[in-house]
């Protein structure tokens, strides 16, 4: 159905109480976005600290109501909520209904990364060729698709490597796409760790699409139950990056290669000398502003 979307611009210290109002008067979503997007005043969010939860000075409230609500009384209502809200504030659009999920499906293509590996949505059918590595994925709400430069750069890196009945640890696993390309070019287990419970059952359903799911172990950070590594590859941000380093040192056998990624370049040179402690042959590789240092543990 289609949907009334009302567009909110608020300071930072006014969001909570905004929010709050819009949910109250029943807004089916609201979402949060830099006022200032696309202007020489945008300011990119990339990292936030752990337990943070970083805003712009200036945030757009975009709030979903049914398309039959009334204009007029839910303006009038919102400003008995928030006293100060000014009329130029508040903004009205009428969103057409779409298929979305066919929407995402249009966008998400086929694509290759190395020599034999390609990830296919789960609703296109590959061709019949044995020396095509196929992954069905549907991300679903985790992050992970292959279209992000880091996941590419891991899934190439993996797609390079020899598998063969290795054992391989996935830290960040998001979609699972990363454990179940390493299953499907010849491993023969994995671990993927995340500390989003919706990441993990992203990964076991994309698992069982692919026909591994008895292969892959899925733990949160607290529960992982895994032996070393053969190899191991995290995916997640700079900051975690630098944190776990003991952790993921720890759980590589001796020699293994690793990759990390999701590092912004730029942020790499604290990262390898960080890693520098446990780990030989360190290796940078960059692409669209994205970083992946690769080596093996010593």
């Amino acid at each position: 159905m289609p949907f009334l979307e009302l567009s909110l611009v608020v300071r930072t210290e006014q969001q909570p109480r905004a929010e709050e109002a819009l949910e109250d008067l029943g807004a089916l979503s609201v979402t949060l976005r830099d006022a200032n997007a696309e202007t020489p005043d945008e300011q990119a969010i990339f990292e936030p600290g752990v337990g943070e939860l970083p805003l712009w000075p200036t945030i757009t409230l975009d709030a979903l109501f049914d398309e039959h609500t009334d204009r007029r009384g839910l303006g009038a209502a919102l400003g008995e909520l928030l006293p100060w809200l000014e009329p130029d504030q508040l903004g009205f659009t009428e969103v057409a209904d779409q298929d979305w999920e066919r929407a995402w499906m249009d966008q998400f293509k086929p694509m290759p990364f190395g020599r034999r590996l390609w990830i296919y949505p789960w609703n296109i059918e590959p061709p019949a060729d044995d020396d095509l590595v196929v992954v069905r994925l549907d991300p679903g709400l985790a992050f992970g698709s292959g279209t992000h430069p880091t996941t590419a750069l891991c899934l190439e890196w993996l797609d390079g490597l020899e598998l063969a009945g290795k054992t391989l640890t996935d830290y960040g696993c998001g979609s699972g796409i990363l454990a179940i390309a390493a299953l499907k070019l010849g491993a023969a287990s994995a671990v993927g760790v995340d500390n989003d419970p919706q990441a993990l059952t992203a990964s076991r359903d994309n698992a069982e699409r692919n026909g591994v799911a008895d292969r892959l172990a899925l733990f949160l950070p607290d529960d992982v139950e895994a032996d070393l590594a053969d190899v191991f590859v995290a995916n997640i941000l700079a900051g975690p990056l630098g944190a776990l380093a003991p952790t993921f040192a720890a759980a590589a056998k001796p020699g293994a290669p690793f990759a990390i990624s999701g590092i912004l370049d730029g942020q790499q040179d604290e990262l390898l000398q960080r890693y520098d402690e446990w780990f030989d042959a360190l290796r940078v590789d960059i692409r669209e502003g994205w970083v992946r240092i690769s080596g093996r543990r010593r």
